[in-house]
């Protein structure tokens, strides 16, 4: 009889890890978005086709007269203003019909197929690569939500932030993998048969799609279908409000949550600002080329690989409230230590710390926030979907803020302080969480 139950329990753990796996591979699949389309490639080709007649940073978009960093932020904006109106409702339905898969596939092909798209963005088009920009980052940011939706139901409360920082490390790792491949043919196109640098990067464009597309089909296929069984009757949108309804309920009880999402929505303003327009600060405010940008994200990935790790080991010795805390102050030293950088090796100083913090709040955020819902809730996709919402919004806040005070003042450095101010109030909040377990939530 022990035999047997040791048998079942060694089954049981087998597939358990299969599961996490695939999981994490989802991460692998959509961070190649996150990297070269947001970080490096992507903003970097942008900067350079997307000029005027004369050479100038100014085009015309629709007819209107624009600055292209600022036109870049506000497409941004709009994109994950967007996500934020939708992701709610259907969210909903996916808890209601046990449909997280499926909008999850749904995103993914927004998002992957865009990044195809922008293969055709050649700078006399910018409507079509702003399109295109918006639908990518409309497909990777709504996707999220039921990705994320999945930590609680394939690990138990205490794995949460080692599987979280897990499944960062293979999106660091995987992007990192996809983007050097590509640099290699961008500095050398020719012997790949492609004209010059431009083409060689449209067609990095078009490898995200295809790799995006292709890991996410395995990944999307291991996970769990419909783990809680759940057997919709009636119509699917009023039953999916009404699920959202419930949860939102339940919500307005839970002080803990909701000051945990307002400090998550002040600090992972700042966070996802950097991160979005790290390489633009460093092209038009140091006048960095192109290969040394690129150099700079890819130590902000491995360094954030580390990070992550780092920071799920600090969390099981300090808790993640005071892990959380410790990382927000050293953004904080970041953003002003950004306003007075004027040589290279001191961004390249300033992208190591930053890489290490990237990666550990970011993943510790998720596994938080996982930690804080009630345990035994059906409802993860609308759960998560307050959270990916509250991430949503804060991205439009921040590259708004950051693009509008760029417009305002003519430099990009008197942006970063805004930034810092965005971690403080984060901090204010944060530091009334006390996060004990999963059903114990006070402030």
């Amino acid at each position: 009889m022990h035999s047997l139950y040791c048998r079942i329990n060694a089954i049981y753990m087998l597939n358990q890890k299969k599961t996490i796996r695939a999981w994490c591979m989802y991460d692998w699949a959509n961070s190649v978005y996150s990297l070269t389309i947001t970080s490096a490639i992507f903003p970097i080709y942008y900067q350079a086709v997307a000029v005027n007649a004369n050479g100038g940073d100014k085009v015309k978009f629709f007819g209107a007269e624009v600055v292209n960093s600022v036109l870049y932020s506000y497409a941004l904006s709009a994109s994950f203003l967007l996500v934020a109106i939708i992701l709610p409702i259907l969210s909903g339905i996916a808890d209601y019909a046990g449909k997280k898969k499926f909008f999850l596939k749904m995103f993914m092909f927004i998002g992957s197929f865009s990044c195809i798209g922008l293969f055709f963005f050649t700078g006399k088009n910018i409507e079509w690569g702003i399109l295109c920009s918006v639908m990518a980052s409309v497909g990777y940011s709504g996707s999220l939500v039921f990705y994320d939706a999945f930590l609680n139901e394939i690990v138990t409360e205490d794995k949460r932030d080692i599987v979280s920082a897990k499944g960062y490390s293979y999106g660091y790792l995987g992007s990192v993998i996809l983007l050097v491949l590509n640099l290699v043919v961008i500095e050398m196109p020719n012997t790949f048969g492609l004209a010059d640098a431009g083409i060689a990067s449209r067609v990095a464009f078009l490898t995200v799609g295809v790799w995006w597309i292709g890991f996410s089909l395995y990944a999307i296929a291991k996970l769990p279908e419909n783990p809680h069984g759940r057997k919709p009757e009636g119509h699917y949108l009023t039953n999916g409000y009404r699920e959202l309804r419930n949860v939102w309920g339940q919500l307005k009880d839970m002080e803990g949550m909701r000051k945990y999402l307002l400090a998550f929505f002040f600090y992972n303003m700042g966070v996802q600002t950097v991160m979005y327009l790290a390489a633009t600060f460093g092209s038009k405010e140091l006048e960095m080329e192109a290969s040394k940008l690129i150099m700079t994200v890819l130590l902000i990935q491995f360094v954030a690989i580390a990070g992550s790790y780092l920071f799920a080991f600090v969390s099981k010795k300090r808790g993640n409230i005071q892990s959380l805390l410790v990382m927000i102050v050293i953004w904080i030293v970041c953003c002003l230590f950004a306003y007075f950088v004027k040589q290279e090796i001191e961004f390249f100083a300033l992208a190591a710390v930053v890489g290490l913090v990237m990666g550990g709040i970011q993943s510790l955020s998720r596994a938080t926030f996982s930690k804080i819902m009630p345990p035994d809730t059906v409802d993860t996709a609308s759960f998560f979907s307050f959270y990916d919402v509250t991430y949503n919004l804060s991205i439009v806040f921040g590259t708004f803020v950051y693009g509008y005070i760029e417009q305002v003042t003519g430099s990009m450095r008197n942006s970063t302080l805004a930034l810092a101010s965005f971690f403080i109030i984060g901090i204010i909040f944060l530091s009334q969480v006390k996060l004990k377990n999963a059903t114990t939530q006070t402030a």
